[in-house]
């Protein structure tokens, strides 16, 4: 008996709480009905009429958290903010900088004429892509049926091609061709083919792979790969570091590999086999987005994916796929942007050659049009800038230079005995401001002590109260 009287008593604890809330509601006039009387929770809460007798007050707009930067920007305060920064022994005796507002005001120039750039070319080619083929364009690899027996892999110039499928929260989430090999052995199967010989397409690119305006060592000394437009992992090995000496027949071989893993058997070797024009496709794989291929390329300096998108703009500017055709497509396309290309000197993409030369005034001038309102298809140039202190070549600087920490932007620029800093930055008042520093005579025993120069120097704009 004492245990039916425990388990009734815990059943009645249990119900008459329940049975409580259930009375509160319906005398509170509250019911949960989908009749006509009801409203239905499944709509929008806006929708319902406030009950009556409740008074709201009027909505008011909020006091902003800060006023906005008001009126210009005093060139003299920019100057003696960064002036005797410039003159840091450690920069070398040739330094170029320019200072500009977005609306074009010049606020400060040092040096003049041209100096090589490294890396912060990438601002021009990436720029020159987006303008040329548009943010939303993509990069197809795709499989087509050649003669009896055959079938091709065609390069479709995807920098960022993979050789196995990535994290599916990557950004950009590359294409690969394990995925691509997929979706060819179905459609082999499909029309009965489980046994094929292997051709590889490299047409669409023309030209040398390496580029005569490099130094020798960089491909042995895996600086940079042969340019290529089919490859896997941007020519690296499967295993290991360096470069593979050819990026397109090892892209076909992991292709191939992948091929046999869905059932399909690879007779042979791959080997070189242009597609015809007529083939009729079986399978493709899309890359990423240009805008996101061209923050990446930017964020991580990435020197393989800046030749593919020259080589791009060449195609959709001239001619061919050359890095040729490529650089007359750049100057060409900054040149219709308005950006002043007075002295400039270009035989890459990337910025590897020294013989390249740029002035800080063009530089500047493709920043400010990048953030003009009027040119969002450049968009992705401004958000590809690496932060500083936070990510991409600026994620190990200006640790000793905390008022610069996220408020400037830029893209880095190091070859021996050159260093240079393009990007945006605001000063403590919140006034925008694009900057272009470029160092090429730097002792080679102060690299990094010149780093930290031109970091100083990007931190006295943001740490500037540089308003007139």
């Amino acid at each position: 008996m004492a245990r039916r009287d425990s388990h009734h008593g815990s059943r009645l604890a249990f119900w008459l709480p329940v049975l409580l809330v259930v009375a509160l509601l319906g005398s509170a006039g509250v019911a949960y009905r989908l009749d006509d009387d009801q409203p239905d929770p499944t709509h929008d809460p806006a929708a319902v009429a406030p009950p009556a007798g409740l008074v709201l007050p009027a909505l008011s707009t909020p006091a902003p958290v800060a006023e906005p930067a008001a009126g210009p920007l005093d060139p003299g305060k920019v100057r003696r903010a960064v002036a005797p920064l410039l003159e840091d022994d450690d920069l070398g005796p040739a330094v170029l900088a320019t200072v500009s507002a977005l609306d074009g005001t010049l606020l400060f120039s040092a040096g003049m004429g041209t100096a090589t750039p490294a890396s912060t070319l990438k601002l021009l080619t990436t720029a020159a892509a987006l303008e040329a083929l548009g943010p939303e364009h993509t990069f197809a690899t795709t499989v087509v049926s050649d003669a009896p027996g055959w079938i091709v892999l065609v390069g479709g110039g995807d920098p960022l091609l993979a050789s196995r499928p990535g994290r599916r929260a990557a950004y950009p989430h590359p294409a690969d061709v394990v995925t691509l090999a997929r979706a060819t052995a179905q459609a082999l199967q499909d029309s009965g083919r489980t046994r094929v010989r292997l051709g590889y397409d490299t047409s669409l690119f023309s030209g040398p792979a390496v580029n005569p305006h490099w130094p020798a060592t960089y491909v042995p000394e895996a600086v940079v790969s042969p340019i290529s437009p089919l490859w896997v992992d941007e020519g690296r090995p499967a295993t290991g570091s360096g470069r593979v000496d050819d990026p397109a027949a090892a892209a076909a071989t992991a292709f191939a590999a992948a091929l046999d893993r869905a059932g399909v058997e690879v007779v042979g070797a791959p080997r070189p086999r242009p597609a015809p024009p007529d083939a009729a496709e079986l399978a493709r794989v899309t890359s990423p987005p240009l805008s996101q291929i061209v923050e990446h390329t930017l964020e991580f300096s990435d020197n393989e994916a800046a030749e593919v998108l020259l080589r791009q703009v060449g195609r959709a500017t001239g001619d061919d796929g050359s890095s040729r055709a490529g650089v007359t497509g750049v100057l060409h396309t900054l040149e219709t942007l308005g950006v002043p290309t007075t002295g400039a000197r270009l035989y890459d993409g990337s910025g590897l050659s020294r013989d390249d030369l740029v002035s800080p005034d063009t530089l500047a001038a493709l920043l400010r049009t990048a953030a003009a309102v009027g040119h969002p298809e450049l968009r992705a140039v401004i958000s590809g800038l690496p932060v500083a202190g936070f990510n991409g070549s600026l994620a190990d600087r200006f640790g000793d230079a905390e008022r610069g920490r996220g408020l400037v932007r830029a893209k880095t620029g190091t070859l021996a005995g050159v260093n240079g800093l393009a990007g945006t930055v605001t000063d403590r008042d919140g006034r925008p401001m694009v900057f272009a520093l470029l160092a090429d005579r730097v002792a080679l025993v102060d690299r990094f002590t010149a780093e930290d120069a031109l970091d100083a120097v990007a931190t006295a704009l943001a740490a500037c109260h540089c308003g007139a």
